[in-house]
């Protein structure tokens, strides 16, 4: 694993990611903002802000297994989320829960959350775009 994460001393701990990321690996990988569409562009949870965050997380996934990577070799996360209220904070980490009890993994490498006005498609509520780095 090229991946290690760690919450330094001196900074908050927090519940749904680690605060630093230490990349060993040899390869970067770079995965496009992830939509909330499935394999064939139809949009999943539409209106469900944490079916789509699951998905988003789902997609990634997918994206990192075709090139022999897995969520352990996460670096970063970017999220957005269109109109974001802190009132929505727990449906996005209800969506992280459900997409990591499906991969067998707790999706926590540092993360960033941003608000934003809209996305690609006025249904998707979501994107989620991440950084790994592989051995």
């Amino acid at each position: 694993m090229a991946i290690t994460l760690v919450n330094p001393r001196g900074l908050p701990e927090i519940d749904a990611y680690k605060q630093v990321s230490i990349a060993t690996g040899s390869k970067m990988v770079h995965i496009a903002g992830q939509v909330a569409w499935d394999a064939d562009g139809v949009t999943v949870g539409e209106g469900d802000l944490a079916a789509q965050v699951e998905r988003c997380y789902l997609n990634i996934a997918t994206a990192l297994a075709e090139v022999g990577g897995s969520f352990d070799d996460v670096a970063k996360v970017t999220v957005y989320v269109v109109d974001w209220t802190p009132d929505k904070l727990p449906l996005v980490m209800d969506g992280m829960a459900r997409a990591g009890a499906k991969l067998g993994a707790t999706p926590v490498p540092p993360g960033t959350l941003l608000g934003v006005a809209a996305l690609d498609v006025p249904e998707h509520l979501v994107e989620v775009e991440a950084t790994a780095v592989l051995d």
